[in-house]
């Protein structure tokens, strides 16, 4: 029996050629692995980045993290998944800070995905982002962060057979959501990002909460454009409601206190 949300995990696979066969045990099998992944807390792992320089996982800890991986030598579906999510990226950067979250995508062909093809890679896709690295591995480690991402993928005639995946990992490292698919809609990674970035935290002062509170109910995505805008409307209507219970409030204390002073006359 396939697994419960299976569907909608293949529903959001584009597949094409290189991308992962359709047989229904391989189906649940990639399924299971990347819900798994959700609650794990990722190792520090070493990486490179395109100009030669050793990168620990830790370095990106402390703000929200989305990672992708992808080969080089993908024809056409890793290219076109790639410039979707810098789309996505982009409409999350300007709903919610360029500095709010970061990105990093990691070539898992090891053999040939080396800072200088990754950094190609990049070009090609036009990404130009600060705070967007694209990073390589040796094969060891790519194996183990591959495992704690639940990523599948194998060798194929054609290059590798993977899933359309990329993973949304909280401030502390911790894996959050998975998004699937080749072209998935903007509201799918924007909306759990709206919750890890506004989210209020215990050290956060008052104003701050109420900032964030705010921003968060107020954010609001438009299909028409495909971009987020801070709604106005929201905010004066919660502050208009807040006057009037307010006023309602006081109304009725006043009125309290003439009833019991004429009761006590």
């Amino acid at each position: 029996m396939r697994p419960p949300g299976a569907v909608v995990f293949w529903a959001l696979l584009v597949l094409a050629p290189g991308a992962l066969a359709a047989d229904a045990l391989e189906q649940q099998r990639a399924y299971a692995l990347s819900q798994a992944a959700v609650g794990t807390i990722l190792d520090d792992h070493a990486l490179i980045d395109r100009s030669g320089r050793s990168v620990r996982l830790r370095e990106f800890r402390g703000r929200p993290l989305l990672i992708s991986l992808v080969y080089t030598r993908c024809a056409d579906i890793c290219s076109v998944t790639t410039r979707h999510l810098a789309a996505a990226v982009a409409a999350a950067r300007d709903a919610l800070g360029a500095d709010s979250f970061q990105v990093i995508t990691i070539g898992f062909d090891t053999d040939h995905d080396t800072p200088q093809a990754m950094a190609g890679f990049a070009r090609r896709q036009g990404v130009g982002f600060d705070g967007w690295k694209f990073l390589s591995s040796d094969r060891a480690t790519m194996e183990r962060l591959s495992a704690q991402l639940g990523f599948h993928y194998r060798p194929s005639p054609k290059g590798f057979d993977h899933v359309l995946q990329a993973t949304l990992v909280d401030g502390d490292g911790r894996v959050q959501r998975q998004l699937y698919g080749e072209l998935f809609q903007t509201p799918q990674l924007v909306e759990p990002l709206k919750q890890l970035v506004l989210g209020v935290r215990p050290e956060d002062g008052l104003i701050t909460a109420i900032g964030k509170r705010v921003r968060l109910f107020c954010t609001t995505y438009d299909p028409a454009s495909g971009r987020y805008y801070f709604d106005y409307s929201l905010f004066i209507g919660m502050a208009i409601g807040g006057l009037i219970i307010g006023a309602t409030a006081v109304y009725l204390v006043r009125e309290l206190r003439r009833h019991d002073s004429s009761r006590a006359a």
